[in-house]
């Protein structure tokens, strides 16, 4: 069940910041991220009284903080860099982080996957690698700056990843809310400050909206699995995101697929094969 949660994952966080990287595309970063992390803080508050369970330890709720404060940075820097070049480059190199981070931290904390879930955890890092090449792109210092904000924004959801996973099952979805106030009340006061609108402008805020929806989506789904699985396993697996990216980008924006980047793509399905049936 871990696994397909984590391929759940994924789905929803390669499709809310393919979402997310068009509307910033048309307008100020921060403005974009506020609305779709209120967005989120919204729908994690429903579920919460749907839920009906009290609040836990101020531990976990102070962890959920934490992975807010770290995550609106990664979230800033992911649509900046998918807003300044190719998708199919910052999406990848981001995951890259995103999972190297977790992956590192699982073992460190004494997590041993069988061998053969650990030869495809290896494919599908060799998947996000080979998604991120783009053949023939030169590296300009408009390339560097997208590969600075992309292994930023993955350094970034690493440690979100390790620092949701600390938390108690029994918090349930908690340290979400604590996730969300944080960076929804960060964003807000960094809007103001700068003097940029509060509000998107109106032919994209459903799409900012979507993008809100489907990253605390992600965010609740990554929480189940890595409490019924090993953060190492969950962790890759929930990276793969940009699959998804990629191929939204490819099928709405008509961005090219490489040979590279198509193999990529299969030896990613591969590595989802073999962790599943480790």
């Amino acid at each position: 069940m871990a696994v397909v949660l984590g391929l759940l994952v994924a789905l929803c966080y390669g499709a809310g910041d393919f979402l997310g990287g068009v509307a910033t595309r048309a307008q100020p970063v921060a403005t974009v991220v506020l609305v779709s992390q209120g967005t989120g803080l919204g729908l994690v508050t429903v579920i919460l009284v749907l839920d009906g369970t009290g609040p836990p330890a101020g531990g976990d709720l102070a962890l959920g903080v934490l992975s807010g404060l770290i995550g609106v940075v990664g979230v800033a820097l992911l649509y900046q860099g998918l807003a300044a070049g190719s998708m199919g480059v910052v999406a990848p190199v981001t995951a890259v982080g995103a999972a190297l981070v977790p992956l590192v931290a699982g073992l460190v904390i004494g997590e041993r996957p069988s061998v053969l879930a650990l030869i495809g955890a290896a494919g599908a890092l060799i998947a996000i690698v080979l998604v991120a090449r783009t053949p023939g792109r030169h590296e300009g210092s408009a390339a560097k700056h997208e590969l600075v904000l992309a292994l930023g924004a993955g350094t970034a959801f690493g440690f979100v990843f390790v620092v949701l996973g600390a938390t108690d099952e029994a918090s349930g979805f908690w340290p979400l809310l604590g996730a969300r106030a944080a960076s929804v009340t960060l964003l807000l006061v960094w809007v103001v400050r700068s003097g940029l609108p509060l509000v998107p402008r109106r032919d994209t805020r459903a799409t900012v909206m979507g993008a809100g929806v489907l990253d605390v989506g992600a965010n609740a789904l990554y929480l189940l699995a890595v409490r019924e699985g090993l953060l190492s396993l969950v962790s890759v697996l929930s990276s793969l995101y940009p699959l998804t990216t990629v191929l939204l980008a490819r099928v709405v924006l008509g961005e090219r697929l490489h040979r590279s980047q198509v193999i990529g793509l299969g030896l990613g399905l591969g590595g989802v094969a073999l962790i599943a049936t480790a």
